[in-house]
């Protein structure tokens, strides 16, 4: 039995880029860092940041491009895929390991997030927003958005 799971809790570098395949189904990019903190045995404080390129696809893609912007706090549950490319200047091999998106939550809105401002009335929940974007490929409603 094999697993590729990943979640990641962190802030958006940039603001996503919602595009469409030559097929016409919707593709979101967006940078996401996450910071680790440790001590070192001396007692002095550590950090590193990592940068992951995360890939949504479909309604959840939309989604994203919508309602994310930078600095926002994001938690994704996803796959890892490695792909990989001929560079047409150089000729090598390129590779590039991303998250690919099944599941996002919106951390809450703040201004000091860099996200959109606060709402004009308070949410009913300190839960953060969740979509859970389904394998196959189904309608969503406005209706169904949690948020």
């Amino acid at each position: 039995m094999n697993l590729n799971k990943v979640m990641i809790l962190g802030n958006l570098t940039r603001d996503p880029e919602l595009r469409q395949t030559p097929a016409g189904q919707p593709v979101c990019t967006f940078d996401v860092a996450t910071n680790r903190v440790w001590l070192s045995p001396s007692g002095e404080k550590n950090q590193k940041t990592e940068f992951h390129r995360i890939v949504a696809w479909g309604r959840l893609a939309e989604i994203c491009g919508q309602y994310l912007a930078k600095g926002r706090l994001v938690f994704v549950e996803g796959r890892v895929e490695t792909r990989s490319w001929q560079d047409k200047e150089s000729g090598a091999k390129r590779y590039r390991t991303e998250i690919i998106a099944e599941s996002m939550q919106m951390g809450p809105r703040t201004s000091a997030s860099g996200g959109a401002a606060e709402p004009s009335s308070p949410p009913t929940s300190n839960e953060p927003a969740t979509i859970e974007y389904p394998t196959e490929t189904a309608d969503i409603e406005v209706k169904d958005i949690p948020f």
